[in-house]
């Protein structure tokens, strides 16, 4: 983006934006309007194709009408100038202001008296291939920070508000905390909240990049802006606003969009030492010319010419582009930057370590296997009775025994005179039987024999059920690892990236999921700071070091990561010490993170290469190197040259759309 001419971000900046746009457009049309008298009256133009317009005054008209496009047409890059020089930091503005100004200011001298030939044709030509860059590349600008928009209008207009039985339309700003709304199917959320009532499927895709719309019911979080889908829900209000996990994500693409990454100083910096070295080659060539004994028109053409074709437009539009519109991309696949910096290092990483619990596995206790002992009752049987009994306790191994029965559809019967035997398990009296689920302590304490446990896996927790007294089977539960796992681990390693795994479980889980997907080594029993101490012990390896965990008991060593990426599925999304958030919780999402990260730096070295590559060639030309060989650059040519390289860039940045596979796993 020109410098003096970066615009506000978010929806304000949106707005700034297209009316900067249709600025550019207008000056740009009013000004082409004007360049065709000017080229029909101007006397190199003239000669060059054999006619000849002269008439009393004609060249008075011609400088009205060129003066009009100097004020009308060059006044963002007269005042883009001024901001720039105002802040001590010469940029492009400034050499496209000299460049006008130097021509339009000889040329004048002309008209009045001054000896010499009249530049007013390649001023105007200049102004408008000038404002048709700058249009284009606002406009390629724009379409980045459209994506932003897609977000904000992600949210409805209004909500409908339940009070007293009766449903009422309210504005969405009016939404309160706690407050009960319906919405009905195929209705946007307005806000986040917990469902109370009704159950449905929810698209969440815009918001998490989860392409299957999830199952939701009585007790779980929906988030504002998803789409709901067959069922109608009564939902209570848990953010609004400023708070709600949409507004957050926004927040974040913009701050990201704002913050420059380390790439983009490399292009502020190329920018402002093309500055000087064009204004010192343009001067240069001006008292060279001269010196060699050129007449001073010649040798001000030459430096009008260089000073023209050094505008770095391509180098400002380079890096900005590339961020915006990978940061969007990124936020629309679940992946939220919130520091560029990070997010291009990611490219680095040699070495991943994992947070075992909802990372690697799913954070909840779901039932891994149910085994009847022979000859006695079936799998179904065997769960309705354990269900029974778990119906009405708060335990994880009773939820993930719930969970399991719902999900078989069973009819769960009755359980009476239920009573906990202490640290060891539950009784009750289900359909006339006595039922115990028990623990395998509780087995051996009544001289039980406990049926060998070959069958389990070291991470699951066992418990074994019995009727009237007679042991009749087990049911074993673990923390499920993710599907997604052992997929992404094996693809790490094809990276070359080595696996590391830091768990506050014990030794025998750690142990068994690290076998299970391949990690190249784990840390059981880990508390925060030990996982700090691992991370800086791989750094003084050399290692570039990624940390991916939950973002609580994780903060410390996110913070220490080279590149911190916190999972957090739903509306928690602020995970404050990460550089960069996961909405889905997939592994695959991390090695997608690296592979976009390093698309998105090649588009930025391939774009500054371009843009510098260009005044490289370009400068010499310009100042006459080649003139022995009667080759000049014009600065017209030099000016359509100089926008082509804009465009190339632009088109370059908006390529990066295609490695969009590289995010969806």
């Amino acid at each position: 983006m020109a410098e003096g001419h970066d615009p506000p971000h978010g929806m304000d900046g949106h707005d700034h934006h297209a009316m900067m746009i249709a600025d550019f457009r207008k000056r740009f049309w009013i000004s082409l309007v004007l360049t065709v008298p000017v080229l029909m009256l101007s006397p190199m133009v003239q000669q060059f194709l054999g006619f000849s317009i002269v008439f009393p005054g004609s060249m008075y008209l011609l400088f009205a009408l060129s003066s009009v496009v100097y004020f009308h047409g060059g006044w963002p890059f007269l005042k883009g100038a001024f901001t720039e020089i105002h802040s001590a930091s010469p940029g492009m503005m400034t050499l496209i202001a000299v460049a006008i100004t130097v021509a339009y200011a000889y040329s004048s001298a002309v008209v009045f008296g001054l000896e010499g030939t009249l530049f007013f044709w390649e001023l105007v030509t200049l102004i408008v291939i000038m404002l048709l860059g700058h249009w284009i590349e606002m406009r390629s600008v724009l379409g980045a920070s459209k994506s932003l928009q897609l977000l904000v209008s992600l949210m409805p207009a209004e909500a409908h508000l339940l009070e007293d039985g009766q449903v009422r339309d309210i504005p969405l700003a009016e939404l309160k905390r706690g407050a009960r709304i319906l919405v009905r199917p195929g209705e946007k959320i307005p806000a986040d909240g917990v469902i109370e009532k009704g159950e449905s499927n929810v698209n969440e895709s815009m918001l998490t990049g989860e392409s299957v719309p999830v199952k939701k019911g009585k007790g779980q979080q929906v988030i504002g802006g998803a789409i709901n889908g067959n069922g109608a829900l009564e939902v209570i209000v848990e953010h609004t606003g400023k708070d709600s996990y949409l507004n957050k994500v926004i927040t974040l693409v913009e701050e990201a969009q704002k913050t420059k990454s380390k790439t983009q100083h490399l292009a502020d910096r190329a920018a402002k030492w093309l500055t000087y070295i064009a204004l010192f080659t343009g001067f240069a060539t001006l008292a060279i010319w001269l010196m060699v004994g050129k007449e001073f028109v010649f040798a001000l053409e030459r430096m009008v010419t260089v000073m023209v074709i050094s505008c770095p437009h391509a180098l400002g539009l380079a890096i900005p582009l590339v961020v915006a519109i990978s940061t969007a991309i990124s936020a629309q696949n679940g992946l939220l930057i919130r520091n560029r910096t990070a997010f291009e290092n990611s490219r680095k990483i040699t070495a991943i370590v994992f947070d075992k619990t909802g990372t690697l596995t799913t954070g909840e206790f779901g039932v891994t296997r149910i085994a009847p002992l022979p000859g006695g009752m079936n799998e179904m049987e065997l769960l309705r009775l354990a269900a029974a009994l778990e119906q009405n306790s708060e335990h994880p191994i009773a939820g993930g025994i719930m969970e399991r029965a719902k999900k078989e559809g069973l009819t769960i019967p009755a359980a009476e005179k239920f009573q906990a035997i202490t640290g060891k398990g539950v009784q009750a009296i289900v359909q006339r039987r006595e039922v115990a689920v028990v623990s395998p302590g509780y087995l051996q304490e009544k001289g039980i024999a406990v049926p060998a446990e070959g069958a389990f896996a070291a991470a699951e927790t066992v418990v074994y059920v019995m009727v009237d007294g007679k042991l009749v089977g087990s049911i074993a539960l673990a923390d499920a690892i993710r599907e997604s796992s052992a997929e992404a681990i094996a693809q790490f390693r094809k990276q070359g990236i080595k696996t590391y795994m830091a768990t506050g479980d014990n030794e025998r889980v750690a142990k068994a999921v690290s076998d299970t997907l391949g990690l190249d080594g784990y840390l059981s029993e880990a508390l925060p700071d030990m996982k700090v101490n691992l991370i800086k012990s791989f750094q003084n390896q050399g290692e570039f070091v990624a940390m991916t965990g939950d973002g609580v008991n994780d903060a410390p060593a996110l913070a220490q990561a080279d590149v911190g990426i916190a999972v957090g599925s739903g509306t928690d999304v602020a995970a404050e010490t990460a550089d960069i958030i996961l909405v889905k919780s997939d592994p695959r999402d991390i090695l997608g993170l690296i592979l976009f990260g390093k698309a998105t730096y090649r588009k930025m070295i391939q774009n500054l290469i371009w843009a510098t590559g260009y005044n490289a060639i370009a400068i010499p030309l310009a100042a006459g190197v080649l003139y022995s060989f009667d080759f000049l650059l014009s600065p017209a040519v030099g000016a359509v040259f100089m926008t082509l390289s804009t465009v190339v860039v632009a088109i370059n940045a908006q390529l990066l759309k295609r490695n969009l596979n590289l995010l969806r796993s």
